[in-house]
């Protein structure tokens, strides 16, 4: 029979990828901005609160609050694995890193499964290249190690400069998790016995990390497509007598997540159905475009290429979990974390494009990535130059303007990683134009190269910069200044991430207004105008300051003081 495969790749073509190259990519990604820098607004420092809270005792585990306030996330192991590190740490500066530790786990997490997830998806007897009529194409376990390659660098490239996937959040545990359920629903046939836990374990944490209604319809999905496609082949047949072990294994984990729930009581109904207004669906169309770039168009390209196989488990698992992910960003008004989920699937779409990658658009991909990556690294580099010697004169400017009172700060260490990353990208560079590559991830080592250089410049170049605009620290420094006798000090319409920043920033006690503390000071959210909010008793507090962020005027507390 003629093989309706779309993918004629020869041996030469799944050429490997040096590991040492494709792990120290990873290593430097992840771990780039865990050391140094401070909570940043808004998720991350909210997150930071809810952590020191339940560390302290002083909310539930399994309701956890910042004054009142609840999670937005309904989340609880994010918040868990926060507070098991806290106690481990003998100073603040530590206790930072020590929380980001396991964050920075999942992260990889997320890169290990859609590895191995996109490597047993290509085993698909479905999914193999045309076989040559006298030999030669790529071996089974070659091809699917070189597609599993592309995938990764495909996932590395879409995230990219995001902040979300470095902050300490249950968005960043949910993608970490995904990534774990990606690949067990995909190995489930081949390594029943290692892919059924993580499986478990993958939806287990989605639910506990607040996703459990997207975990469950992800599972009830998965296992209707793992039932398409009848056997056709002696290697289908084997799979065939697997498939209803893979089907009771994904439906037990959507009721043991269903319970789970249930038990945490975490299911949480928000549907916000997406207004008919050109500027929501611009916005979302821009967030797509730009948040999974270059993956999408090689996902269209492959779902084309593949359409004859769109009901084989290669494409119809990652189609369908790409699918559930895209309408929840649309229904849950938290469209770009929301969005984090569906990185693995589309990356693994992606992958598959590479075996039918035309070289018109394999060279548009690479253009575009060296023109924009190298664009954005020149810019880090000329803003640095005049953030230290004031030359150019123009973007030390801007600096100024933008963050007035920031003092720019010389790092020996910052300088050398950011001259080597630099160098790696040149030599990227070099590689990828002195003459065309056969292999077939060749066409996503610039964009991976290039999202991991610009970030590494961004942590260490511009990392003062970042931490005095996107922190807390200069903020609670004001506040605290302000404050010249002791006590306590009662909160009014701060947001979690304010709270956050003063708990972590300030040695006083912070307690909601109402409690039966009587404080000698009294934190409030001003109004729109800028005036005390009319909820403050006057008769009680008297105004001492308005307490600004420099960089930030939105970002303001009222200070006052009992009579």
């Amino acid at each position: 029979m003629q093989s309706t495969s779309p993918a004629v790749v020869a041996q030469a073509a799944v050429k490997r990828l040096p590991r040492a190259a494709l792990l120290g990519i990873c290593v430097v990604y992840v771990f780039a901005g865990l050391f140094g820098r401070g909570g940043w607004k808004s998720a991350d420092m909210a997150s930071l609160g809810f952590m020191l809270e339940l560390a302290a005792g002083r909310t539930d585990w399994w309701h956890p609050t910042l004054l009142g306030i609840t999670s937005e996330h309904n989340a609880l192991l994010p918040y868990w694995l926060g507070a098991w590190m806290l106690p481990l740490a003998p100073h603040s500066e530590l206790a930072l890193w020590l929380i980001r530790l396991p964050f920075a786990l999942l992260l990889a997490l997320a890169m290990t499964g859609t590895w191995y997830g996109t490597y047993y998806l290509a085993k698909s007897p479905k999914a193999q290249p045309v076989a040559f009529a006298f030999g030669g194409q790529a071996r089974p376990s070659d091809y699917a190690r070189t597609v599993a390659d592309g995938g990764l660098l495909a996932l590395i490239a879409c995230l990219g400069l995001a902040q979300l996937g470095h902050e300490t959040t249950p968005a960043l545990a949910q993608l970490g998790f995904m990534g774990v359920y990606f690949y067990g629903v995909c190995a489930l046939p081949y390594r029943l016995r290692l892919a059924g836990p993580a499986t478990l374990i993958g939806q287990a944490g989605l639910t506990l990390s607040g996703a459990p209604m997207l975990a469950v319809i992800y599972g009830l999905g998965c296992a209707f497509a793992t039932q398409l496609h009848p056997a056709s082949t002696q290697d289908d047949a084997a799979v065939q007598r697997a498939r209803l072990h893979v089907s009771a294994t994904l439906v037990l984990a959507c009721i043991l997540s269903a319970l789970l729930a249930t038990v945490c009581n975490l299911w949480q109904w928000k549907v916000i159905a997406p207004q008919a207004l050109w500027i929501d669906w611009n916005g979302y169309f821009q967030l797509l475009v730009w948040f999974t770039w270059p993956a999408w168009p090689l996902a269209l390209w492959a779902l084309w290429r593949w359409r004859k196989q769109i009901g084989s488990r290669h494409i119809a698992l990652p189609l369908w979990l790409l699918t559930v992910t895209l309408f929840a960003t649309l229904f849950t008004g938290s469209s770009d974390r929301t969005l984090l989920l569906g990185l693995p699937a589309i990356a693994s779409l992606a992958a598959f494009a590479l075996p039918t990658l035309q070289r018109q658009m394999a060279s548009l991909i690479d253009w575009f990535t060296l023109l924009f990556f190298s664009g954005c690294g020149l810019v880090v580099w000329v803003v640095w130059l005049a953030m230290q010697t004031g030359i150019p004169s123009q973007p030390a400017a801007n600096v100024a303007r933008l963050a007035p009172g920031f003092r720019p700060e010389f790092s020996i260490t910052g300088l050398v990683v950011a001259l080597g990353v630099t160098a790696f990208w040149a030599a990227l560079v070099r590689w990828r134009t002195s003459r065309q590559r056969a292999a077939l991830w060749k066409s996503l080592v610039l964009p991976a190269g290039g999202a991991v250089w610009c970030w590494s410049l961004l942590m260490t170049l511009w990392l003062p910069l970042l931490d005095y605009t996107q922190g807390y620290a200069v903020l609670t420094k004001n506040v605290a200044m302000q404050i010249d006798k002791p006590g306590c000090v009662e909160v009014q319409g701060l947001s979690a991430d304010q709270i956050a920043a003063l708990q972590w920033g300030m040695e006083r006690q912070l307690v909601s207004v109402g409690a039966l503390v009587h404080c000698s000071w009294l934190l409030a959210q001003p109004t729109p105008t800028g005036d005390v909010p009319p909820t403050v008793d006057s008769s009680l507090w008297v105004a001492k300051a308005l307490v600004r962020h420099p960089a930030d005027a939105s970002n303001a507390m009222w200070l006052m003081q009992r009579r």
